[in-house]
């Protein structure tokens, strides 16, 4: 779709396709980086007050993990759905685990086969069930939102040579004008590429909906995740002791940035790569590099180590809800 787009639709795919090769290209970057710089990287070390920001940033990404999750509930309200929240929010992060896996589509699939199932299943989600475009939206709808978020922060550094105005832009987009066809092709673009899988039947074809208007509560909901999952950045940051570098709000800009990129382009699952090669691209110049690499390398840890708490704590909350026939 994007070669149509820009009007390159007659050259032929890339072998292996596009995700294969920028999972190789940031793999390499990174490889690159660790080798240039291995030596003092090694040289690092941490002391007592270092290992308590690294824990406090374990805690804090656990809480914007709750975020995300509450984020998304509010975007099931905003569609008009009545979700019960406990469930909803126990679905979302016992599924967010999966992002690692390959193909980067099990946890949206998690979520959407559980949405169409919603009323029926043994741990009720919402007061009835989904249609197959109803639920398509329910998941399509928060990274979107997320990535929106994430890119007005940007502005955070400035004007920098036009890029803080356009990252805006995506808040314009979000305007039901052009955010229901955007909508409308990224269902039909997932719905194919399940179909394609046989993770989908061919006749679970719904009429689309037109969404309520300007989805300015999920959006805030987002916007307060990107923040928090930023703050948990920011300890990695203050464990190394690298924030004289630059101001927070370069801090904050880049990290906007690179995570965006990490959630919509097509690499390695989770955004592993991506995320640290364009943070690594846009930093280097203004921060010390081994210390940079450090931050990127540990904060990757805490996330995923946030994700696999977080995981672990919802689905055995949400055993225990079955067991005493939480409804």
């Amino acid at each position: 779709m994007a070669w149509r787009m820009a009007g390159l639709g007659s050259l032929p795919p890339l072998p292996g396709g596009a995700r294969f090769w920028v999972g190789l290209a940031s793999g390499g970057f990174l490889l690159a980086t660790l080798a240039g710089h291995g030596r003092q990287l090694l040289q690092l070390s941490l002391d007592a007050q270092g290992w308590c920001w690294l824990l406090l940033a374990v805690g804090v990404s656990l809480l914007s993990l709750l975020a995300n999750a509450a984020a998304w509930v509010v975007g099931l309200i905003w569609l008009g759905h009545q979700p019960y929240w406990s469930a909803a929010m126990l679905l979302f992060l016992s599924s967010n685990l999966r992002k690692y896996l390959p193909g980067g589509i099990w946890h949206l699939l998690t979520r959407l086969q559980a949405l169409k199932a919603a009323a029926s299943a043994a741990l009720p989600l919402t007061k009835a069930p989904f249609t197959t475009a109803q639920a398509l939206v329910a998941v399509l709808l928060d990274p979107l939102l997320a990535a929106a978020a994430a890119l007005a922060l940007v502005c955070a550094a400035g004007w920098q040579s036009g890029l803080g105005l356009l990252c805006l832009l995506p808040l314009v987009v979000l305007l039901p004008r052009w955010l229901n066809p955007l909508m409308l092709r990224l269902e039909r673009q997932r719905a194919q590429q399940l179909v394609e899988r046989g993770l989908l039947d061919v006749g679970e074809a719904d009429p689309p909906e037109a969404l309520p208007g300007y989805p300015w509560q999920p959006l805030l909901a987002e916007l307060g995740f990107v923040v928090l999952r930023f703050a948990g950045f920011a300890c990695c940051i203050e464990a190394f002791d690298l924030m004289p570098a630059i101001g927070w709000g370069e801090w904050l800009a880049g990290f906007a940035l690179a995570w965006t990129a990490g959630l919509v382009v097509p690499g390695a699952p989770g955004g592993l790569g991506v995320f640290e090669a364009v943070l690594l691209m846009r930093l280097s110049a203004e921060v010390p590099q081994a210390p940079l690499l450090a931050v990127v390398i540990s904060y990757r840890l805490v996330s995923a180590l946030a994700d696999l708490l977080a995981a672990l704590a919802a689905r055995a909350d949400m055993a225990s809800l079955r067991n005493r026939g939480y409804c």
